[in-house]
């Protein structure tokens, strides 16, 4: 690894004197083989996403979200009034192509255009998106938008350390653990101690062409088993 210095001996990071900000995301629609990501909207898109997360069984999905369980249609529309074409956090949902039906929402928050970084934050998956295809594409589809159309550096992904399955799909999806703050947020009554994760520009090229070979419509059976692992397909 090259080491930089400056004119005192000193060493600095690697020198961008080419960099310049970037353009703040915008809302728009993305779509891959098996979702489409569009902004989200109360109207278009918040019964669908109220009747998928009922179809979970109990509130377990909520414990490391800021939001709580909707108790009814209404609630969940009034949530989705409030954050929907927010500036930051700005929600996109998942809709399932098959369906035409939104399954899920994400989004991308803490965003920073001068140095090229954003977070991916707020995944609301409903059991009718969780691992599947889609769940994997659409947040290739907002990698991709980031990386490629935006041209931002860094990537990143955070969660509760005790949310131990949003530890597993970040390591899954190709973000690399960079460690934990502690204490850095109270919410929900309790403390919690933050993962950090992150994917880096250099990182991408490799991952992408383990994501669009993952989603190949040829790594699925029939029945829809995978052929190959993301995390295989991503070591060779």
């Amino acid at each position: 690894m090259t080491q930089y210095t400056n004119a005192y001996g000193q060493p600095v990071g690697a020198p961008l004197t080419a960099w310049q900000p970037r353009s703040w995301p915008s809302y728009e629609i993305f779509t891959g083989h098996y979702c489409r990501l569009e902004p989200l909207s109360a109207e278009r898109h918040g019964g669908d996403l109220y009747n998928a997360y009922a179809q979970a069984a109990d509130g377990r999905d909520w414990t490391y979200m800021f939001a709580e369980p909707f108790p009814d249609e209404e609630a969940y529309l009034a949530y989705a009034r409030k954050i929907e074409q927010g500036r930051d956090p700005m929600h996109f949902a998942v809709i399932d192509l098959r369906s035409q039906r939104a399954v899920g929402t994400l989004a991308l928050m803490r965003i920073d255009p001068a140095h090229g970084s954003v977070e991916v934050g707020h995944v609301a998956f409903s059991p009718l998106l969780k691992q599947t295809c889609m769940a994997t594409e659409a947040h290739y589809l907002l990698m991709r938008y980031v990386f490629d159309q935006l041209g931002y550096r860094r990537y990143e992904w955070k969660c509760d350390s005790c949310n131990q399955p949003s530890r597993k799909a970040a390591s899954r999806l190709g973000f690399q653990f960079e460690g934990i703050f502690r204490q850095a947020i109270v919410y929900k009554g309790r403390s919690r101690d933050t993962c950090w994760f992150s994917i880096i520009d250099g990182e991408w090229p490799e991952l992408k062409q383990a994501f669009e070979r993952w989603l190949a419509v040829e790594n699925f059976s029939e029945g829809g088993a995978q052929r190959n692992r993301l995390e295989t397909l991503r070591m060779r």
